[in-house]
């Protein structure tokens, strides 16, 4: 993506000083969000984060968000990824689940629930009206700072994830879920290619530079004679 921004040879980077109550660590995140064309153009165009083109560059490629699809959006707070689905998939198909409160988001219901409570598939079954096409999951777990201890608990939230999606996918369905590169992952992808007819990593230019960010992508659910 291209910054609005004009003027070669100018340096137009805002820089923030560190305050007596910020942390460097702080400074250095705000710093970023200052210059993040993606934060920039989210709050442009009306997304509730960045993360909404991350979606939209997996989808611009893969085609996933079919109008008429119903769509479950776990971890949806704040809403970025649900708004892309609405706008996609169309109004009344559109599922946002979370822990957290969520504030509305016209065309898509909201349900605060755990995804992994026993009660969950029947519920979100029943609130769109059947089968799941498309499991999406932008989760995360608090960071700790520890690389390596970071790698292993998104890994583990994806398998919950894809867990919990072959539950509610009908056949033909597909699942998206962000994890961290690192070599682990190797062992749920070995998992998630007895389940569905293709899997494969994707890493969208919105994700930082430098970060060990990718998604992985599975398609082509193969109903529950394929667990």
């Amino acid at each position: 993506m291209k910054s609005g921004a004009g003027g070669a040879g100018r340096d137009l980077t805002v820089r923030v000083k560190t305050a007596r109550k910020r942390s460097t660590s702080s400074t250095k995140w705000l710093q970023r969000q200052l210059n993040d064309p993606y934060v920039a153009a989210a709050k442009r165009e009306g997304y509730r984060s960045r993360a909404a083109y991350k979606l939209i560059e997996i989808d611009d490629q893969h085609h996933l968000l079919r109008r008429g699809a119903r769509v479950l959006d776990l971890g949806a707070a704040p809403g970025g990824w649900t708004q892309v689905c609405v706008a996609r998939a169309g109004a009344g198909r559109v599922l946002a689940v979370d822990i957290n409160e969520m504030d509305a988001i016209a065309g898509a219901e909201f349900m605060r629930l755990d995804f992994l409570s026993p009660e969950a598939p029947d519920l979100i079954r029943a609130a769109l009206g059947g089968g799941v096409d498309i499991v999406l999951s932008d989760m995360a777990s608090p960071a700790t700072g520890h690389r390596m201890t970071d790698h292993a608990r998104i890994i583990a939230l994806c398998d919950l994830a894809c867990e919990f999606a072959c539950e509610v996918l009908s056949p033909g369905g597909s699942f998206c879920a962000k994890v961290l590169q690192g070599g682990t992952e190797a062992k749920l992808l070995a998992r998630m290619k007895q389940k569905f007819t293709r899997v494969q990593h994707v890493k969208p230019n919105a994700s930082r530079a430098g970060s060990k960010e990718i998604y992985v992508l599975a398609t082509g659910f193969k109903g529950p004679s394929g667990l």
